[in-house]
């Protein structure tokens, strides 16, 4: 049995697997807000909750927001900041008894879909998180590739490709930094751009929806959206080249997104044509914690 945790800043997931990937178990509880070790507890007890009422014991992934450091073993680059500078996974091993595997939020999501969902049996998958963030994941023949710092994927924190003038120098990001993938094409950046063409305040899924209802200025700020996500993809596509990128998080499931994105991605990438997949995630919301049970790819 393989139980996955998705750790996120509002709640813990829980999931068990079992051996062909069926759902044995499922639950969520509130992430104690701002308490380290009562996150920890919170995500033990929900382990042996599980394994309890399963009456079977099970390997434990768990995803994370950020990446230990190869450098200190603790988390960094994490927007929950309570986890940040903290031995996680040294933690809750302790608390449970027993080893585990932890990862990057969007490299668990990446693992997920390239395992059994959008791109099952392609032989290397880009994962894509649109949402609060932007963030990435790269599996090669069904292994995670998290690169020799743990950042690898991480394509929101680059800048925005090709900028035209009026996205200079661009916003400033939480990383310190100005003009980043992640302020264009997270939420925020959706509603930014929305509010440009109305002068009117809307978040980024009501931009969506009044483009689908036939909002020309709605449509307007997501075709902006979908030539700069062409853009960053181009990027990735060029350095990678993957057989499938798979979009997750709340900003792919904008009616027409998909709509003609490959030609645009053609446009930039440094090649006559392209035959890249890219479609949504099979397992939407479950597919971090999904993915976090499958870091242990043999179970137990």
């Amino acid at each position: 049995m393989r139980i996955g945790i998705d750790l996120g800043g509002t709640k813990i997931e829980i999931i068990a697997l079992d051996e062909s990937g069926a759902t044995l178990a499922r639950e969520r509880v509130a992430t104690p807000s701002g308490d380290y070790e009562g996150t920890i507890g919170a995500i033990a007890d929900l382990v042996l909750a599980v394994e309890g009422k399963l009456g079977r014991r099970g390997t434990v992934g768990v995803a994370t927001p950020g990446a230990l450091s190869s450098k200190t073993g603790v988390l960094k680059n994490s927007n929950s900041v309570v986890l940040i500078g903290k031995p996680i996974d040294r933690d809750i091993s302790a608390r449970i008894g027993r080893p585990i595997r932890i990862e990057n939020d969007a490299n668990c999501f990446a693992l997920s879909e390239a395992v059994d969902g959008a791109a099952a049996g392609a032989a290397s998958v880009f994962g894509v998180i649109l949402g609060t963030g932007v963030g990435g994941g790269l599996v090669v023949n069904g292994q995670v590739l998290t690169g020799r710092n743990n950042i690898a994927g991480e394509w929101g924190h680059n800048p925005l490709p090709w900028p035209k003038a009026s996205e200079l120098p661009g916003h400033l990001c939480y990383c310190g930094k100005h003009g980043c993938i992640e302020t264009f094409l997270c939420g925020a950046g959706l509603a930014r751009e929305y509010a440009l063409h109305t002068e009117a305040s809307l978040p980024a899924h009501d931009v969506a929806a009044a483009a689908a209802a036939g909002d020309d200025k709605a449509r307007a700020a997501v075709n902006v959206y979908r030539e700069r996500l062409a853009r960053g993809l181009a990027s990735i596509v060029n350095i990678i080249d993957p057989e499938v990128i798979v979009l997750g998080g709340g900003l792919s499931n904008i009616d027409g997104l998909y709509d003609g994105l490959g030609n645009l991605i053609a446009h930039y990438a440094f090649s006559d044509a392209i035959d890249t997949k890219i479609v949504r995630a099979v397992h939407g919301d479950s597919s971090g914690v999904r993915g976090a049970a499958w870091l242990w790819p043999d179970g137990a």
